[in-house]
C-alpha cells in the first residue's frame, strides 16, 4: 500500500505556522439550506495565519452550476492575490473535520501544484486538543501562482457519458444513501433524485472516524471501497452534490496510491438538472 500521503497531522502544522512559505487555508462551506455562515465564522475563530478559501468566489463565474472549476489563468490571479506562489506548502481545512477542505486540495493539484496538504481532523481537531486561534481578517502575503493544468483529473458530463458506455470505468458517489438512491430530496432544488447509472455509493462520511473527523486508516479506506464493489485497479471518476465532497473520495483513493482519480465537476447539479440523461434510483446494481 502506497505511504504517500495528502494529510498532516495538527503537530506538524503547529510546528511551521511561522514558515514564510506556509499557507493555510479555511476552506469551510455549507451546503445550501444550512443556517450558518463560513466567512463570518472564520472571522470569528481561525488557525493563526490562515486565510479564507471561497469555494463560491473561487470558480467559474460564467457558468450557472455550483463552484465549477475555473479556467487556469483565473485560478492563478485568485491565488496570486492570496500571496501563494508556487514556492508556497498549501494546508487546506474546514471546521467540519474533513468535507470542503478536500475541494482545494484537488484544485491545486488539477491545476498542477502538489505541495498542498489537508489538515487530518480540520479545526475540530485543533480546537479539541486546545490549540489557539485568532480572529479578524488575515494579513496580506505575497506570491505569484503559475498553473499547470492537468486536464485528467477533471471530468465534464461528456466524459461520464462516455464512461457510461466504457465498462472499466466506475463512478463512485459521495452522497448518503438516500440521496444516492433517490428517496431523500437533494438539498438544491429543481433536481432529480437518484443516481448516474452504475455508480457505486461510498458515502464520503463512511472514510472519516465520525468521532473525531480524523481520516480513517488506509487499510479501512481500502475496506470501504471495495465493500462496495469499487475495484481499485481500474479507471474511477467521483461524483457527489455539486463536486465538493466526491474530492473526499478522491483524497481517499490519494491514499490508496491513487493518484489519478477524476472528480466530475458538475456531478448532480449538472446531471440532476440536465433533460435527458439517464437516471438510476434505489441500490447500486448488482455486480
Amino acid at each position: 500500500m502506497s505511504t504517500r500521503t495528502a494529510f498532516v497531522s495538527t503537530d506538524w502544522l503547529a510546528e511551521r505556522l511561522s514558515d514564510p512559505h506556509l499557507r493555510v487555508l479555511d476552506a469551510t462551506y455549507f451546503l445550501p439550506g444550512v443556517p450558518r455562515n463560513a466567512e463570518t465564522e472564520f472571522l470569528e475563530r481561525h488557525i493563526p495565519g490562515a486565510q479564507f478559501f471561497d469555494i463560491d468566489a473561487y470558480k467559474d463565474l460564467e457558468s450557472d452550476l455550483p463552484h465549477m472549476l475555473p479556467d487556469p489563468d483565473s485560478f492563478a490571479e485568485d491565488m496570486s492575490t492570496l500571496g501563494i506562489g508556487n514556492d508556497c506548502t498549501i494546508v487546506c481545512y474546514d471546521s467540519h473535520g474533513l468535507m470542503s477542505a478536500a475541494r482545494p486540495w484537488w484544485m491545486f493539484r488539477t491545476f498542477g501544484h502538489d505541495k498542498v496538504f489537508v489538515l487530518n481532523g480540520g479545526l475540530k481537531q485543533w480546537l479539541a486538543e486546545g490549540r489557539p486561534t485568532e480572529s479578524g481578517p488575515a494579513a496580506p502575503r505575497q506570491g505569484r501562482f503559475h498553473p499547470r493544468f492537468r486536464p485528467e483529473l477533471v471530468s465534464d458530463r461528456d466524459a461520464v457519458l462516455t464512461a457510461l458506455d466504457t465498462p472499466a470505468v466506475q463512478i463512485i458517489d459521495a452522497r448518503g444513501p438516500g440521496r444516492f438512491m433517490g428517496t431523500e430530496p437533494e438539498p438544491r432544488a429543481g433536481l432529480s433524485g437518484g443516481h448516474i447509472p452504475g455508480a457505486r455509493n461510498v458515502p464520503f462520511g463512511a472514510l472519516l472516524d465520525p468521532a473525531t473527523g480524523l481520516i480513517l486508516p488506509k487499510s479501512e479506506i481500502e475496506a470501504r471501497f471495495t465493500g462496495a464493489g469499487v475495484d481499485l485497479k481500474r479507471p474511477i471518476i467521483t461524483s457527489c452534490g455539486s463536486g465538493v465532497s466526491a474530492c473526499v473520495l478522491a483524497i481517499g483513493l490519494y491514499e490508496l496510491g491513487r493518484t489519478d482519480v477524476s472528480v466530475y465537476d458538475g456531478s448532480w447539479s449538472e446531471w440532476g438538472s440536465y433533460p435527458g440523461l439517464p437516471i438510476a434510483t434505489g441500490e447500486a446494481a448488482a455486480l
